[in-house]
């Protein structure tokens, strides 16, 4: 395989390339100055599993920008105003970038699939591909479909406080400072949920950061200066832990009080599985984590229409690419949520960064546009529940929310300025249980279903977990995780918002569960529907939302400003939160359901709880249930199971694959699977043990 020595010929191709492209002079208030490649593989992957596409380069290296602070595009960044400024009065940043493409762009599909990075990882690879190998540093593309299908698939760093290392995508930002140069500080609340007891935490450790993420340093190593707290349930009593039997510092080698630190904490007795411990302290140095937005744009805007940087370096993509896609999982789509909500799909010659997007698994906001921003936290029942990722507008439309006092939609910017993209949004059970999703699509009070925009589709993988199990485990929950799979849907998805980007064919209808057809309920459970399962505890908790205050520095409606910690809460009431009505078996009868819910092995659901020793009976975070289906109709007697066996549904072997085939040929006939991957499923049926 070719590496550095392929460079020079891949930028020649690009220059060439670019040399055709009509562009206007005068330069913008915001772009990409400069772009390294420093590492190209050449091939990577490819041969005759790509089809007619061929073999893959890969490029790696880092972009530098810069920004205009004093641009309307720019100024509702938070803190811009406050970040060190180049010679020429702008502020510069330098991202990770990591390029797969066609060795041959004319065989390529001139698409550009952005995949925003999820904590610094890449994830589309292994989501869309399977088989593909590698993670953050791929090493194969598994059964090729994005290669197959011609995208140049496009990573880079949006992210400030992700830390190197593991491949991670970086960003470079500025700290703010006061306007006469001084050190900004302020309150920062920490919460630390671990599943096994240990010493220490980083301060910016987390449910879903962990050692990932570097962290706020404190003003101040006295622990009497800050506050820490713990409890068992996210509504109980926080219970003071004193001053005494905590530090600032790093336990992991020396014993309590450890050594020293400003970034570390150490708990005299460890931190153990079932508590919430929650940390308030002043820290200092914000960084301007806002410009991961327009980083993301600007960057693209290079990739689609730039001939070189300001160094004359070619743009190793240029006249090659003709539309831009977005993917972004979890996390990352409630980035491409808030990118699109802040005004930033639209560049800064006026034209549209992204013609689609897929914001997968994330029905809710990224609190990133913030002084002492923590964008890797999330939100949940249980864990990371007072973090500012719920607020106003939930929806792509306008709606109107008479208890955040807020009306409009998600596309309210993008609509002004003629730059929205077709999106398509997915999301699994999860996201209803854990992610307040229903209010996507109703008003506040669960009353009306909203009319969705004619550019949005919206898809409920029913009967799935956030992501699926690879196997299905209990671990610190009560049931088995939930390993009923979404990514075939996810292939056709995608396949479906290219033609609708491209060629203008109208993609399937929204597939949600609705106030109108009965089929989304109050969590109680008699309105679910829900079976008494022998062995499995029902108690319709949820992740419910009551408004909550930040204190006057945060603009609600547009997910920026500055925080108070701890947040209070608003006197003004709680939201309406609902969730999917499920049939005799526990299995959800509304969205896209999937062969796996056609034809079931068992209950699949979205929630699950967590069991003795890590806080009994709250939701288990981000996963699902599997309880499986009794093999024979005996079987299910003696155990009490309410439930038709798998010998009662089937009745043999080989009436679960006829089953398996019926199920695929409807959804490929709604466009909801791809023939390939039906056929692929048939397969695995086939040669599983089912019923022999």
């Amino acid at each position: 395989m070719n590496t550095q020595a392929a460079t020079a010929p891949r930028l020649a191709r690009a220059g060439i390339a670019a040399a055709a492209l009509v562009l206007g002079a005068a330069p913008a208030d915001a772009r990409v100055t400069r772009i390294e490649i420093t590492r190209v593989e050449s091939p990577t992957f490819g041969g005759a599993s790509f089809g007619n596409v061929g073999t893959y380069d890969k490029l790696v290296g880092r972009a530098f920008g810069e920004v205009d602070p004093r641009d309307r595009d720019n100024a509702g960044i938070q803190d811009i105003e406050l970040a060190p400024r180049n010679a020429h009065g702008m502020v510069e940043y330098a991202m990770d970038i990591y390029i797969l493409t066609p060795h041959d762009p004319a065989r390529g599909n001139a698409t550009i699939f952005y995949d925003a990075v999820n904590r610094g990882n890449k994830i589309v690879l292994g989501l869309f591909n399977f088989g593909a190998a590698g993670g953050n540093e791929p090493t194969s593309a598994g059964d090729g479909f994005l290669q197959s299908q011609g995208y140049t698939v496009v990573w880079s760093g949006w992210q400030a406080d992700v830390a190197a290392g593991g491949g991670r995508m970086t960003l470079s930002v500025p700290v703010a400072h006061r306007r006469d140069g001084g050190e900004i500080t302020g309150r920062v609340r920490g919460e630390y949920i671990v599943t096994a007891p240990t010493s220490t935490q980083n301060l910016s450790s987390g449910t879903f950061t962990g050692l990932t993420h570097t962290s706020y340093e404190t003003v101040s190593l006295d622990p009497r200066a800050a506050a820490l707290t713990m409890r068992v349930k996210e509504t109980d009593p926080r219970v003071a832990v004193p001053a005494t039997d905590w530090a600032f510092a790093d336990c992991t080698t020396t014993p309590f009080p450890g050594i020293a630190s400003a970034t570390q904490i150490c708990l005299k007795n460890g931190f153990d599985t079932g508590h919430i411990y929650e940390l308030l302290y002043t820290a200092r140095n914000p960084t301007v984590l806002g410009l991961g937005f327009a980083a993301t744009r600007d960057l693209i805007a290079f990739l689609r229409h730039a001939q070189r940087d300001d160094a004359g370096t070619p743009n190793p993509l240029a006249g090659a690419i003709r539309t831009a896609l977005a993917h972004g999982t979890s996390q990352a789509g409630r980035f491409l949520r808030t990118l699109v909500l802040l005004g930033f799909n639209r560049d800064e010659r006026g034209g549209v960064v992204f013609d689609g997007m897929n914001p997968h698994l994330a029905s809710q906001l990224l609190p990133m546009n913030v002084r002492f921003g923590q964008p890797g936290r999330a939100y949940g029942q249980h864990e990371d529940h007072l973090y500012p990722t719920a607020q106003p507008p939930f929806s792509y439309g306008d709606s109107l929310d008479d208890i955040a006092r807020d009306t409009g939609g998600i596309l309210d910017a993008c609509r002004r300025t003629h730059s929205c993209p077709r999106i398509i949004h997915t999301v699994s059970s999860t996201e209803y249980w854990q992610g307040r999703m229903s209010l996507d699509t109703t008003d506040v009070h669960g009353r009306v279903d909203l009319r969705q925009p004619g550019d949005v589709r919206l898809f409920h993988f029913a009967g799935t977990q956030h992501v699926p199990a690879g196997v299905a485990a209990a671990g610190i929950c009560q049931q088995l995780s939930n390993p009923n799979l979404y990514q075939h849907g996810l292939r056709a998805l995608l396949v479906a918002l290219r033609g609708w980007v491209v060629d203008g064919a109208e993609p399937p209808a929204s597939l949600v569960p609705t106030l109108r057809s009965g089929t989304l309920v109050e969590p109680a459970q008699r309105s679910i529907g829900w079976p008494d399962i022998p062995g499995v505890t029902y108690s319709g908790i949820l992740d419910g939302l009551h408004l909550l205050d930040y204190g006057r520095g945060f603009d609600v409606d547009r997910e920026t400003g500055i925080l108070d910690e701890p947040p209070r809460a608003a006197a003004r009431g709680s939201y309406r939160v609902l969730v999917p009505r499920v049939n005799s078996d526990g299995n959800e009868v509304a969205g896209l359901r999937g062969v796996g819910l056609e034809v079931p092995l068992g209950t699949y659901t979205g929630w699950n709880l967590r069991r003795a020793g890590f806080a009994e009976g709250e939701e288990c975070g981000l996963t699902g249930s599997f309880v499986p289906f009794a093999r024979t109709r005996a079987d299910r007697t003696a155990g009490g199971d309410p439930r038709p066996s798998l010998e009662e549904r089937y009745g043999d072997h080989a009436g679960y694959v006829a089953a398996m085939r019926t199920a695929a040929a409807r959804l490929v006939a709604a466009h909801l699977l791809l023939q390939a991957d039906a056929d692929a499923l048939i397969a695995q049926a086939d040669a599983s043990s089912v019923l022999r």
